[in-house]
């Protein structure tokens, strides 16, 4: 057997090539928006991005924080980082290492105080990425960081302004959209303005003949932790502009509506976009979507559900609603959805991939307690109004007169309806969302004072109407559309069977997560003996699902 210590090596051009997969967009694009996120987490309040297709360069410089050598030292360092979750943007110090893929050399100056730095880095081969420090040229005059991209062709995207343009404007809208000023003031108390090739881009104000605000407002408090605003256009929109975008710290994660689990009559003419500070703690890696489970998806799903209650309400109120019929439906669904967690609960076990529809613990389903002695209090101490607080939902309220914002107030909520307030992330100490606030434990719902109104949160159950299509039911992140325009169901509802028909539908949608594409019909069969059990010990005073 050979003898001698060896060490781990990494391929690191195959581990940034991964990471460039792992986010949504473009490798340039993915770049440009982790260059601006930088920016914007070291407080700058005005970014510059150079394109010279001539030179075949791109430069961003800000006017931020900067750096001291050793923390420059550190920037060069895979996965180091100085940022805290919840902050800001960026928290894993991964991103712009992807630019080592794009550009043949990397060039970063930085200026703080007395410390004036400079380095050059490159990707020598798989296994090295070699920096050196330079001399600095003096493009930062007083303090803040320049990062300049010596590119591997001159066809790159970074090279052409309008796209440049184009990306900051899709990726940071609220902070090129005039109306967030107020939400996005205790954030960037100076404000964000963004040049490209020496030209300001302008804050737009672009509204629609019908537009209306979007308010989400916790436990009746004099600050909202969610601001923003939703139109409906006369004719169909581009493709990127259509849905309902949510963004934190000023950065779009989400668009669309696949994410927020409603869909309009006309989907192609409404568009909108909201902004909460506080979900800055539930984003993943890539800063393209939140974490669905845990605390922290605790805390996406309920701010979630108080954005769908304020987006339905102005929907109904112009009359722009999927279907009349919703509202029944959803009375039959809604008890089911109670059932259906306890069938997950049971075939976690078996189908480990279901756990991203439930969150277990010892005894049962995780309890998300209320503020105030109902096993929870805030999310930590970057988690405030606006910028964010704990969320709890409550039903749409009543259509307000022209010109008032529709308001989500989670003060309440209809009997059947989730009532949620995620817990601190763990390591995180709780924090109250006022005086009255007392923190508990956030795994199992007890607290000092009295027992709050927990509730469950997990797979939900709504429906849609597609005509032609063979399949009774799709899954799209946590929700199980029924397809009400099937054959089957339109037996099931004349034959006062949609319960089962629903049981069904949601199996044959689960299967194939649950399953990876293997075992459909043993998941299909367990489902429906656990959903025997589950609807047999159906607590007294409760109506079954017909």
């Amino acid at each position: 057997m050979p003898r001698g210590r060896g060490f781990t090596k990494v391929d690191l051009r195959h581990l940034l090539e991964d990471l460039r997969d792992a986010y949504p967009g473009g490798l340039e694009e993915t770049i440009l928006t982790e260059l601006v996120a930088n920016s914007l987490d070291a407080g700058a309040t005005v970014i510059r991005m150079t394109a010279d297709p001539a030179a075949a360069t791109f430069q961003l410089e800000d006017d931020g924080r900067g750096m001291v050598w050793k923390e420059l030292r550190q920037f060069h360092n895979l996965a180091a980082s100085s940022k805290t979750r919840g902050a800001g943007i960026g928290f894993a110090g991964v991103g712009i290492k992807l630019a080592l893929l794009a550009a043949r050399e990397v060039i970063t100056e930085s200026r703080r105080g007395k410390s004036h730095a400079a380095s050059r880095w490159h990707l020598a081969s798989r296994e090295m990425a070699p920096y050196e420090a330079i001399a600095p040229a003096g493009v930062v005059a007083t303090h803040g960081t320049s990062v300049t991209l010596r590119l591997n062709h001159g066809l790159s995207p970074l090279l052409d302004a309008g796209y440049v343009e184009h990306v900051v404007r899709q990726h940071f809208q609220p902070l090129v959209d005039a109306s967030f000023e107020a939400a996005l003031a205790p954030l960037y108390p100076h404000g964000v303005r963004f040049e490209v090739n020496g030209r300001t881009l302008e804050r737009r104000r672009d509204r629609s003949t019908e537009h209306a605000a979007l308010e989400v407002r916790i436990e009746r408090q004099r600050k909202p932790s969610g601001l923003g605003h939703i139109e409906r256009h006369a004719s169909p929109l581009p493709e990127h502009m259509r849905g309902i975008a949510i963004s934190t710290y000023g950065k779009v994660i989400r668009r669309g509506w696949d994410w927020l689990g409603i869909l309009p009559a006309a989907p192609d003419r409404v568009t909108g976009i909201i902004e909460i500070p506080a979900l800055s703690q539930a984003l993943t890696l890539n800063k393209g979507d939140f974490v669905r489970t845990g605390p922290r998806g605790a805390l996406y799903l309920s701010y979630r559900r108080v954005i769908q209650e304020a987006v339905q309400a102005q929907l109904s109120r112009w009359g722009d609603a999927r279907d009349v019929a919703q509202d029944e439906r959803r009375k039959v669904a809604r008890p089911m959805e109670r059932d259906l967690q306890r069938v997950l609960e049971g075939l976690s076990d078996a189908f480990p991939l279901l756990s991203s529809l439930v969150e277990q613990q010892r005894g049962g389903q995780r309890r998300i307690g209320l503020p105030g002695g109902a096993g929870g209090s805030g999310q930590g101490p970057e988690a405030e109004a606006l910028p964010g607080q704990a969320v709890t939902s409550e039903p749409a309220p009543e259509p307000t007169p022209d010109g008032q914002p529709i308001v989500a107030d989670a003060q309440a909520s209809e009997a059947g309806a989730p009532t949620l307030t995620p817990p601190a992330p763990a390591g995180e100490a709780p924090r109250a969302l006022d005086e009255a606030a007392a923190p508990g434990d956030a795994d199992n719902g007890t607290s000092g004072g009295r027992m709050g109104r927990g509730q469950r949160y997990g797979l939900s159950v709504q429906f849609e109407a597609r005509p032609g299509d063979p399949e009774l039911a799709r899954l799209i992140e946590n929700t199980v559309w029924i397809n009400t325009d099937h054959a089957a169901y339109l037996r099931a509802e004349s034959t006062r069977s949609t319960g089962y028909h629903i049981a069904v539908a949601v199996a044959l949608a689960l299967a194939p997560l649950a399953t990876g594409g293997h075992g459909v019909q043993q998941f299909v069969t367990a489902f429906l003996a656990q959903w025997g059990e589950a609807v047999r010990v159906v607590p007294k005073g409760r109506a079954r699902a017909k």
